[in-house]
């Protein structure tokens, strides 16, 4: 399954392949190379279909990539009151499909431009453009999610507005080449993922909500 906000990418290297191949017969090397343009777009816009753990409490991890930070973080501008952080960094050979850490209502949304620096340093966090998306589970746990550009990344692909309501797992998302994905958890939650660990959107365990 190719993600929607890919498929424009797909069908125009396609085209561009076969314009080459068969408007200029003799640029076969530049056709063979926008078949393999084609080929990356297909497979870097890919979105698997995952299977989302039932366990209570859980929060699963918004993005595929390797865990970059671990730890408790102080009060944010997505979330008011001091707690625990995962962040996630993907990078182009990853999925890029988002998927929510939990199931619950969309309290805000807040799209923040700024910087594209290397998305896998500390400071992109604060400094790069961002989209952060709250969320409040039934049981009154908040819960945050921030898709934040890179180096390389320069569109950031929300499906989410104030209001909705998101199953865990759901796609609300994505971010083309390459990004970072924060996860802002209750102090009160116990992490289960450490730094280097790598995880699946959808399917990794982050924390569990008390």
């Amino acid at each position: 399954m190719i993600a929607p906000e890919g498929i424009p990418f797909v069908l125009g290297a396609a085209a561009a392949t076969a314009a080459l191949w068969f408007l200029w017969p003799k640029s076969v090397p530049l056709a063979v190379v926008a078949l393999l343009l084609t080929a990356f777009m297909a497979w870097f816009f890919r979105d698997p279909g995952r299977i989302t753990p039932a366990e209570p409490g859980a929060v699963i991890s918004p993005a595929d990539g390797k865990i970059v930070f671990c730890g408790d973080c102080p009060p944010g501008r997505y979330y008011g009151e001091p707690g625990k952080m995962v962040s996630v960094f993907m990078n182009v050979f990853d999925v890029h499909v988002n998927r929510a850490p939990v199931s619950g209502r969309v309290v805000s949304v807040r799209y923040n431009p700024g910087k594209f620096l290397v998305a896998s340093v500390d400071k992109a966090s604060l400094e790069n453009e961002q989209n952060g998306v709250v969320l409040e589970t039934a049981e009154g746990h908040k819960v945050s999610y921030v898709q934040i550009a890179g180096l390389i990344a320069r569109r950031i692909v929300n499906y989410l507005s104030e209001g909705d309501t998101v199953e865990r797992g759901q796609r609300v998302g994505m971010i083309r080449f390459g990004s970072r994905v924060d996860i802002i958890l209750p102090a009160s939650a116990t992490l289960k993922v450490g730094m280097g660990d790598r995880v699946r959107a959808g399917e990794s365990i982050v924390g569990v909500l008390p």
